[in-house]
Parts: structure tokens; sequence; C-alpha cells
């Protein structure tokens, strides 16, 4: 792909468009841009990897570093006739940021293990870039359990909470 500085006619996935796009996703805090132009065609996403697709040239995404936890390691497995094989509901992270499972460190956690939850409980809130965000739980049932520590980094798309439904 020819910069944009060539002299050429700016191809619409040139290099300031690209910059604007950046921009933008900062601006209105969005996590994923996906453009198409004829067979032309680039995704751009915070806090995970970017993909493009020919003839369009990979460019890198200007993103904050994100520390990523090492996997706790799985408890023993409770000696039992037999395994647990139902199936949990997941609420999983909207957006990539530190899980606080608290309002604040004096206060009580949103949820525990046993919480009834209907659509519209606060389960947690998140944190990206200076901004709190509510986490709702957008199901009714019961939380069986915490998959995340509090102030713990977290991805987009992340498990944080099973909730049995049933």
């Amino acid at each position: 792909m020819a910069s944009d500085k060539s002299g050429r006619t700016p191809h619409p996935f040139d290099v300031a468009t690209v910059e604007k796009l950046i921009g933008l996703m900062t601006d209105h805090d969005l996590s994923e841009v996906d453009l198409h132009d004829g067979d032309s065609r680039i995704r751009l996403r915070r806090g995970s990897t970017m993909v493009a697709h020919a003839p369009v040239a990979a460019m890198p995404v200007a993103a904050a570093p994100v520390h990523v936890a090492a996997p706790a390691a799985a408890p023993a497995p409770a000696a039992a006739p037999a395994a647990d094989t139902k199936k949990y509901h997941v609420i999983t992270s909207p957006t990539p940021g530190t899980f606080y499972a608290k309002p604040s460190p004096e206060e009580p956690a949103y949820v525990k293990v046993g919480s009834k939850l209907t659509n519209d409980t606060v389960v947690c809130k998140i944190e990206a870039m200076k901004i709190f965000n509510d986490i709702t739980a957008d199901c009714t049932g019961t939380i069986v359990e915490i998959l995340v520590d509090n102030a713990q980094p977290v991805e987009y798309g992340q498990p944080l909470f099973k909730v049995d439904v049933g």
C-alpha cells in the first residue's frame, strides 16, 4: 500500500484515515471499528489483535498496554459420584479494563456466590481509561461462581461470572 504522502490519490484506508479512526475510537470509547470498501476491509480493535484483509496492509493500532494475569490454577475437583454437566450462563466483560467487585474498598461486594440476580442487578464495575462502567447481569438467576478477583485486569469477552438461570 502506498503512503498517503506519496502524492497519489489517498486510498480510503490511508495512514491519515486510520489515525483519525483511532482518534474516534478513543474519543467515543469504541472497542472495534470494521470498514469495507469494495474488496478492501479493515478492522481495528482496542484491547485485542487487529485483523486486516488484502489488499490493505496491517497497521499497528496505538493502545495502552494491557497486563494479562496468569490463569489461576484450577481447584482440585471435589470427590463426587457424577460430574457437574449443568450448563451455566456466563456473564462476560463488555470491555477491556480493571474488574472491581465492590463500589469502594470499604463497601461490600456487589454480588457473591448465591446472590440472586435480575436483569438490572449491577454485578461489578469495569474501569477503562478512568471511566467506571456499571456491568449489569442482563439475566435472572443465581451466581454460582465468580471467575475473577477484585482489581484484576480483564479483556473484552472474558468470563466474569457463572449464573444458574434454571
